[in-house]
């Protein structure tokens, strides 16, 4: 069963279930929800299945993952979001179905994502990063008060960076 990680008012992200993996395909199946990801190119079964395997790797070893997110209200599948190791630095991502777009969803979770990562103690600072054209991603960045910072070169392309930093207790 899934085990709750984070709720916020409208959203919960939960762990994922081992037959997942028709859910992330359905995810990244059209060139809309992929444009802006590695291989730009819609996910096949297998590729959802390997990243499925992967954050449950990243779980055990890293204790966080990208997790499933669904809308409270009716336990429908909205899309993943959670961190990442990237290097030496944790990796805030999100993706959302293209039928989630526009309803504030990404800004809501990254919020509730930023809080929960300096609550339990991940490290002091955490990274992400947009394709170039993912204007709306970069807005959702600074919106929860994320800062820019050296870009990051991913898949040859040269990646807007940002960061976030523990604030400092008062």
């Amino acid at each position: 069963m899934a085990e709750i990680i984070l709720q916020t008012l409208r959203l919960r992200l939960v762990t994922w279930e081992p037959d997942d993996a028709g859910m992330i395909q359905a995810l990244h199946s059209s060139i809309e929800t992929t444009r802006y990801l590695s291989g730009a190119a819609p996910w096949s079964r297998e590729r959802a299945q390997e990243r499925l395997q992967n954050w449950f790797t990243e779980a055990e070893r890293d204790g966080t993952t990208k997790y499933k997110l669904l809308a409270r209200a009716d336990g429908a599948f909205i899309g993943r979001a959670g961190f990442s190791l990237l290097g030496d630095a944790y990796e805030l991502g999100y993706s959302l179905r293209h039928e989630a777009w526009g309803k504030g969803y990404a800004t809501e979770i990254a919020g509730a994502l930023a809080n929960w990562f300096f609550e339990k103690g991940f490290s002091d600072r955490f990274i992400a990063f947009t394709h170039p054209d993912n204007a709306a991603s970069q807005r959702v960045l600074t919106k929860i008060g994320m800062l820019p910072c050296a870009p990051v070169v991913i898949d040859s392309i040269l990646c807007p960076t940002f960061e976030m930093r523990r604030p400092l207790s008062a």
